[in-house]
């Protein structure tokens, strides 16, 4: 196999709004440090996502000091900075997917923000450090944590895998339609199917799960347009159990800094093509 490195991390701190491009991140034990630690609810505590609301799509985050600025891409809305220590405390239930878990409630200003930004009620939260959401116990090896991440704390794709699927499509997609944590350059298109064990930096992984794509992947992160690409290419040849496939789930055994550059290097392989 070619020579692999990391070539891009992604952190996204509130899920399902924009992610933020980072140099190293350090894998904690619910995934990258703030990704998905924070949650957008609606009144009754059931998670809000582009799939349904894809107007989230023009709330960017980024980093400032102590804390995260959130601002509307047509900028109808003044910024708006969370800092990392804020919260009243107060402690709500939250659903994410079959999951119900603890969660603390940010700021009355927070939620007011964000209401008027959506056109909706909304509420956001955090997941604080006694919050313990575990994999799923079908692909989990020794109880592993993930945030508010939709099931798995890490998603890796292959930059080849992208630029097969642009080959195919009439206008390329950016691959912030797909949400990866991890891009690695190097490798034939969908190499990282056949990934079992590998390491990047300090830190071993373990694949667990192809990633099932949905229609988040057909939302213009630009301006939250939903149209029909690149999902109905991509399942015309990477549909498997009615399920279309793009990108790799994966856990790890040990904490740590990973940074872009890193090698990525396969330690076992399966025989998955």
């Amino acid at each position: 196999m070619h020579k692999l490195c990391l070539q891009d991390i992604y952190v996204y701190p509130i899920k399902s709004l924009g992610g933020i491009v980072v140099q190293q991140a350090e894998v904690q034990p619910t995934g990258l440090q703030y990704d998905r630690r924070w949650m957008l609810t609606d009144q009754d505590g059931h998670f809000l996502s582009q799939r349904t609301f894809p107007g989230m799509a023009m709330l960017q985050v980024s980093f400032v000091e102590d804390g995260l600025l959130i601002t509307h891409k047509n900028e109808t809305l003044q910024p708006l900075i969370i800092p990392f220590t804020l919260s009243t405390g107060r402690e709500v239930t939250v659903t994410i997917w079959d999951d119900v878990c603890t969660a603390l409630e940010v700021s009355a200003e927070a939620d007011a923000w964000f209401t008027q930004a959506l056109g909706m009620k909304a509420k956001l939260v955090y997941m604080p450090e006694t919050t313990r959401r575990l994999v799923d116990n079908n692909y989990a090896s020794d109880s592993e944590l993930v945030s508010f991440a939709d099931g798995y704390p890490i998603l890796i794709i292959g930059q080849s895998s992208l630029n097969d699927l642009n080959s195919r499509l009439e206008t390329p997609v950016p691959m912030n339609r797909f949400r990866p944590n991890l891009v690695f350059r190097g490798g034939m298109p969908f190499c990282e199917d056949t990934f079992k064990e590998f390491r990047i930096g300090e830190v071993a992984f373990h694949a667990v799960k192809a990633c099932g794509r949905c229609v988040m992947t057909t939302i213009n992160q630009e301006d939250g347009i939903k149209g029909q690409e690149p999902l109905r290419t991509l399942a015309t040849y990477r549909t498997h159990k009615t399920k279309v496939l793009f990108g790799q789930n994966v856990l790890y055994s040990n904490l740590g800094i990973i940074k872009t550059g890193d090698n990525l290097q396969i330690l076992s392989a399966s025989n998955k093509s």
